[in-house]
């Protein structure tokens, strides 16, 4: 059992999720809330190993079940080291990307299904899943005209044109979780929009 909160945040590539998400932090923290900030893969010194890894370009031989299991490895360590022990004392979590993304980016993008990325899930989190995702949305190309070159960003259009549909069809199937927010407005107006969202959220 959880007390605490925990807020994810996904999006294609370039969509703004990591500024939107220290914008959410500092007003939480203003709002006297104690938030704690992780992402993935990262969050923890072995994630961020891990990271190295899979965003290098040069890691052009991994393949994609050892990426995704590599995306586990990170999650799990992050789950069992921050996250969970943050929730426990009823903080707030927010999360640069969790396991939505491995179902677009592997289990869509990669073509491994979203079955075996549901196995993994359940193996390195335990049943947690997001009291809240937020999913800022922009479309394939403005997002790669933002981004920062990493190995995912070298990825063909069409990868990224996958991996956005699955990110709406995920919102589409669980309304309640999932809120899309639009990324193509400027930094100030999407992040009314998401405080609009989590200051619903009960406390």
């Amino acid at each position: 059992m959880t007390k605490g909160r925990f807020i994810t945040f996904e999006g294609p590539e370039g969509s703004g999720k990591t500024t939107q998400l220290k914008l959410l932090a500092e007003r939480l923290r203003a709002e006297g809330c104690d938030v704690v900030e992780t992402r993935e893969p990262g969050g923890t010194v072995i994630g961020r190993q891990i990271r190295e890894i899979l965003l290098n370009p040069a890691s052009t031989a991994l393949r994609p079940t050892a990426e995704l299991l590599l995306m586990f490895a990170s999650r799990a360590q992050n789950v069992d080291e921050v996250i969970l022990p943050a929730l426990a004392a009823g903080k707030t979590v927010l999360c640069d990307r969790f396991t939505d993304s491995s179902l677009a980016y592997q289990g869509a993008g990669r073509g491994l299904g979203a079955e075996v990325v549901y196995d993994l899930d359940r193996i390195a989190c335990r049943g947690l899943v997001p009291h809240l995702t937020l999913l800022i949305d922009v479309d394939v190309e403005t997002g790669l005209a933002r981004a920062i070159q990493t190995r995912m960003e070298q990825l063909p259009v069409t990868f990224h044109r996958t991996v956005r549909e699955t990110f709406l069809q995920l919102a589409a199937d669980d309304p309640s979780r999932i809120r899309i927010i639009d990324g193509h407005h400027d930094t100030s107006t999407i992040s009314r929009q998401i405080w609009k969202v989590v200051s619903m959220l009960p406390e």
